[in-house]
């Protein structure tokens, strides 16, 4: 339980204790986390002085690994050469290659040597706070996810089937009323029905199956499916009281053929599985639906209507089909605009639609408006478990004058409306950072880390002399090698120098030697010394993580990749945990990935959490070139909303705007009131 709700809210909970710890022992406690990165704060730390003696080496035994695995310290991280960093910057090419070949011929872990002891840790990053909570603040991480209008991540449906596995139908009291966001609750509807049955489980399920696609995600749930529905998905057998509710839930739809239709072969598939035939007298019009699918009668489908319509040049009729469908009107608003409808009329049909349209989708439109035209790349991150990204050169015609403007305040307006109804902010200051970190709109594939970022996001890099990027792994079923890599680009986006397991130094970084085989874990880190990079002329980084034997991230027990900023690099260990910054788990079906860029120009750590295509039998950064250029300018060209407008309607809504922070009741920053890192909370009250 502490685990979620330190990684969640950096909280934990502890009851008040017999007494007779002394000082010194809770000291000591203080002094193992400060280890890690963290520190306790005085009311945390009162708390622990009311326990006893045993009471306190339970508290440490189980707040110490849940905080050393979100740094990655609860694991031993070693370079190929114990004398990492001394022995790669001074000993000759030769030696190097001599090393190098010792361990790929005899395979072992690392070097027999004896590395000179380092000095202490000189520096550090600023330790995070660990509070006390309350058994309400940990009940509420599992409403606040439910209540997201967005995709969740993995790991947030991980800690949902965690709250519905341990509370089971006592859970339902912690769900909202709604959930608006169909993925989610299929599958919470799924965790429901497997892990708590009970027939409050089932009505609750029951009552939110609205359309024929909701019954497919919570089927493709149940069998550990996408609920994105990207992907397709293997059915198993269904428990005959699941197969029923189902295929009612179906047939109080009303007439699903068309809903159906969008999804016709996965249907097909999951018909096998349903047997609607034994309900054929009972649920007709679900006896029906199947039928026209399998036999793959005529049916006159809506979308395909609309796309009938723009392709004829008929933009006035596609505009009054997609009026009845506000959700379809806003996604095609910019193609209807450039159809040859009447711009007046289609900016009508928004305003008119915009209340019903949902405030993630307005929120993009209003970013889309806002950037339409300004960037000659079009990038696409498509939907689904696994994140890709890609980008084609802007060949849409130009929109018609003003129309992007009125757009985006048509979109504005019916987001203050709706903002507008929630509790008043007062005066609000909002730090001006925020324009940096991006909404958190699709988590769908983000991948675990020590802290929440949105792809895209910019985080300031410390003033700090050298990065040290690192990753470790363990073998999977076979032999893994796993290389980490980093490639120099200048500010233009050209090319400039790599380094990886094959050019372990130069232009300002040095690698620590590739490992080839990690039957008990294994560490690859580079050094980075940004002054060096900026003045030869480095604008980016792109840091780059590929699987050279081949296997997908997914079928290794662990794999893990962060960075620290370190003052100098001749004291401390080479991992230390206080310095980590970031640390984000690969566990995608990708075997080559970006996880982050560095922009040495503006000072900046980007987000980017994205799989790289290509060849996987050449899986390094120099035959994956192309695809990282992409990255570095998808995320240059990133259209996507950012926290401060998404706030700053939020204060012209709920209160004022104020210029001084110490004039705000409310204030949006990191150490404010609204923690721009609180993605719970900012999904389920500010979306």
């Amino acid at each position: 339980m502490n685990g979620i709700f330190l990684r969640r809210r950096h909280k934990f909970q502890l009851k008040p204790g017999d007494g007779g710890a002394s000082a010194v022992q809770v000291a000591m406690v203080q002094r193992e986390l400060e280890q890690l990165g963290f520190a306790l704060t005085p009311q945390a730390l009162e708390r622990l002085h009311t326990q006893s003696p045993a009471q306190l080496a339970q508290c440490l035994r189980e707040l110490r690994p849940a905080l050393a695995k979100m740094t990655g310290a609860h694991r031993t991280l070693r370079p190929l050469f114990p004398d990492f960093p001394a022995g790669v910057l001074r000993v000759e090419e030769a030696e190097l290659y001599q090393r190098a070949m010792l361990h790929y011929v005899t395979r072992l872990q690392l070097h027999e040597q004896q590395p000179e002891p380092t000095p202490p840790l000189r520096g550090g990053r600023a330790l995070r706070l660990i509070d006390l909570g309350s058994r309400e603040e940990f009940e509420a991480v599992c409403t606040r996810l439910a209540a997201s209008p967005t995709s969740l991540s993995q790991q947030d449906k991980d800690d949902l089937g965690w709250f519905v596995g341990q509370y089971r139908e006592h859970v339902l009291r912690m769900l909202p009323e709604r959930i608006p966001f169909k993925e989610n609750f299929a599958y919470i509807a799924a965790a429901l029905l497997r892990r708590a049955p009970s027939p409050l489980s089932e009505a609750f399920v029951r009552e939110r199956l609205a359309t024929a696609t909701d019954v497919l995600r919570v089927a493709v749930a149940w069998c550990e499916g996408d609920v994105s529905l990207a992907e397709p998905t293997r059915f198993r057998r269904f428990p005959r009281a699941l197969r029923r509710l189902l295929l009612q839930a179906l047939e109080a739809c009303g007439d699903p053929t068309e809903d159906m239709l969008r999804w016709q072969e996965r249907w097909k598939r999951l018909g096998e599985y349903l047997h609607p035939g034994d309900y054929r007298e009972r649920l007709p019009a679900t006896w029906n639906a199947f039928q026209t699918l399998r036999e793959d009668r005529a049916f006159e489908r809506f979308n395909s209507a609309v796309e009938r319509d723009l392709a004829a040049g008929r933009g006035d009729d596609a505009l009054l089909r997609l009026s009845a469908r506000p959700g379809e009107l806003a996604r095609r608003l910019d193609h209807l605009l450039r159809s040859g409808a009447d711009t007046e009329q289609v900016l009508q049909r928004l305003r008119s639609a915009a209340p019903r349209v949902a405030a993630p989708l307005l929120l993009r439109l209003h970013s889309h408006f806002r950037h339409r035209g300004r960037a000659p790349l079009r990038v696409f991150f498509p939907k689904g478990d696994t994140a890709r990204a890609w980008g084609t050169r802007d060949r849409r015609a130009p929109l018609p004058d003003g129309a992007a403007d009125a757009g985006m305040a048509i979109c504005a307006q019916a987001l203050r409306e709706r903002f507008a109804e929630r509790a008043p902010l007062g005066d609000c200051w909002i730090d001006p950072a925020l324009r940096e970190l991006r909404a958190p709109l699709a988590q769908r594939a983000a991948s675990r880390s020590l802290r929440t970022l949105t792809r895209g996001s910019r985080v300031a890099l410390p003033d700090a002399r050298f990065v040290r990027l690192f990753l470790w792994w363990t073998n999977g079923r076979s032999r893994t090698d796993i290389d980490l890599s980093a490639a120099f680009f200048d500010r233009e986006f050209g090319f400039v120098d790599t380094i990886s397991y094959y050019n372990l130094r130069g232009y300002g970084g040095h690698h620590s030697g590739d490992i080839v085989d990690a039957p008990k874990g294994a560490a690859e880190f580079i050094d980075l010394e940004l002054p060096l990079l900026r003045e030869r002329g480095i604008g980016y980084v792109a840091v780059s993580i590929h699987s050279y034997t081949e296997q997908p991230y997914c079928d290794l027990p662990e794999c893990f990749a962060g960075w620290m900023a370190r003052s100098d690099i001749d004291s401390g260990e080479p991992f230390e945990a206080r310095t980590v910054h970031d640390r984000v788990d690969l566990a995608s079906r990708q075997n080559s990935c970006l996880p982050f860029v560095l922009g040495l120009e503006r000072g900046q750590a980007v987000w980017c959490d994205v799989g790289i295509g290509g060849n996987p039998r050449w899986n390094n950064a120099a035959n994956q070139l192309s695809g990282i250029s992409l990255i570095l300018r998808a995320m240059e060209y990133d259209a996507s909303p950012d926290l401060y407008t998404l706030f700053e309607l939020h204060a012209q809504a709920r209160g004022r705007l104020v210029s001084e922070r110490a004039q705000a009741a409310t204030v949006f920053a990191a150490d404010g009131d609204v923690d721009p890192f609180d993605v719970d909370r900012i999904r389920a009250e500010f979306l």
